[in-house]
């Protein structure tokens, strides 16, 4: 990546809000709690013709008992690396404070463009307060900025953009498929994607609920690239109390519905519980590639049939989804980690699958006529031929004098041949009957 701006500073002085004002959207959870931040969060941004990427990072706290304090100062540490631009964040309605003295040591040392951001300065006289970080050391100017509403940072950003050697891509994520990784809390979906990736990118712990932000990675796998989201856990509706942990949810939500692939994570000592079956529906729902992972399966104790009568259990509770491939891994051991993956690839294969019309028809109508719709009220339904309609996701027309007669069993039918012949695992197929 190019052009990227790395915004970095303390808790609760506002580094979320201005991200989200640099990319444009509510992307960034923000709350008045500090320590709402925890992963790095990407987003894009554009000003005066040049593109940029943003990078919002977690408080830089020291000395603390936060339990996330060295994880939090390893994703900062990684956002300076990789940082054109830093945009340091300080607090003019709590004025200087020790972790800014501390923090500013830190960024001397970076060897990066450093802007002095005074947020917060939402009055003229909140403005005049900004003077006092310059005993920070950092640069030349304090920007006096309100990311909330937005004033100061035009001037801000117009010193920022002089630093890029070029003007960047509008969005070097367009095209590119996406993979999601969705479950309910604590079942092993951090740790999944740290090791596909080889490194930390997300911060992993035993409390559930660790991950709150939605966190995108770039992954190449057998000569493809994807983006691949890790997302907070999916908790029953009733259970979801702080608005954190709502809008947590809410842009688990959104990735579950940008996605082509859902890598859907469940844990093999407490099996397939309803609210997997309720995350599954959903992503049924929304047409997305779905591959089941049961992790933990090294806690498991086995015989030669374990596997098969658990995978037995999960298709009957699944009931009209058995469409769904099955793949037991132990991201603690890392087995089967990247045929889980592999798996992940094919299905996003499948859903953009195209069939021509003649070899559909060449392959249904036989079945079809071995095996016709039943007639009704005396009526005798005729399929006469079958399309592939240019949708996102796999959908089939069979065009029919009758279409209104046709019941559900003999649709699930024409699913089950479709899949026979064509594959499409992992993949809803959407069947529609037209009047020819």
């Amino acid at each position: 990546m190019a052009n990227i701006i790395a915004i970095v500073g303390r808790p609760n002085v506002g580094k979320s809000t201005l991200f989200n004002r640099l990319v444009g959207t509510r992307t960034a959870i923000m709350d008045d709690v500090s320590g709402v931040t925890r992963d790095r969060h990407y987003g894009y941004g554009e000003w005066i013709g040049k593109f940029f990427t943003v990078v919002d990072t977690g408080g830089y706290v020291s000395n603390t008992d936060d339990l996330f304090e060295e994880a939090i100062k390893e994703q900062v540490d990684v956002a300076l690396e990789e940082a054109t631009v830093v945009l340091f964040v300080v607090d003019t309605f709590a004025g200087l404070h020790p972790l800014d003295e501390e923090f500013a040591h830190k960024l001397r040392r970076a060897k990066k463009p450093v802007f002095l951001v005074a947020n917060k300065a939402d009055t003229h006289d909140r403005a005049n307060l900004s003077g006092e970080f310059y005993a920070l050391g950092i640069g030349d100017v304090v920007y006096p900025i309100s990311s909330q509403n937005g004033s100061g940072t035009g001037e801000l950003l117009d010193d920022v953009v002089k630093h890029f050697s070029n003007d960047g891509i509008e969005n070097p994520d367009e095209g590119i498929p996406r993979i999601s990784i969705i479950g309910r809390p604590n079942v092993g979906k951090s740790s999944f994607l740290n090791v596909l990736l080889g490194r930390q990118r997300s911060i992993v712990t035993d409390i559930a609920g660790t991950t709150r932000d939605a966190v995108d990675a770039k992954y190449t796998a057998f000569n493809k690239e994807f983006i691949i989201t890790d997302t907070a856990g999916l908790r029953k509706k009733a259970k979801v109390k702080e608005d954190i942990e709502f809008y947590s949810v809410l842009r688990s939500i959104r990735a579950l519905e940008a996605s082509d692939v859902c890598i859907i994570i469940i844990d093999s000592k407490n099996g397939l519980e309803t609210q997997d079956l309720n995350i599954i529906g959903l992503a049924n729902r929304n047409r997305k590639g779905i591959v089941l992972l049961v992790n933990k399966w090294d806690l498991i104790e086995k015989d030669t049939n374990t596997a098969k009568k658990f995978e037995d259990q999960i298709r009957s509770e699944l009931a009209g989804m058995d469409f769904i491939p099955i793949i037991f891994v132990s991201v603690l051991n890392k087995q089967r980690i990247h045929k889980a993956i592999e798996t992940a690839i094919d299905v996003y294969e499948s859903r953009n699958k195209k069939v021509s019309t003649s070899a559909l028809n060449e392959a249904l109508l036989p079945e079809i006529e071995r095996y016709p719709p039943p007639a009704l009220k005396g009526k005798h339904i005729k399929i006469k031929y079958i399309t592939q309609l240019p949708t996102h996701s796999p959908t089939f027309a069979f065009f029919c004098n009758l279409p209104q007669y046709i019941k559900a069993p003999y649709a699930k039918f024409l699913e089950n041949k479709l899949r026979e012949h064509f594959g499409f695992e992992g993949v809803p197929v959407n069947i529609v009957f037209r009047k020819k």
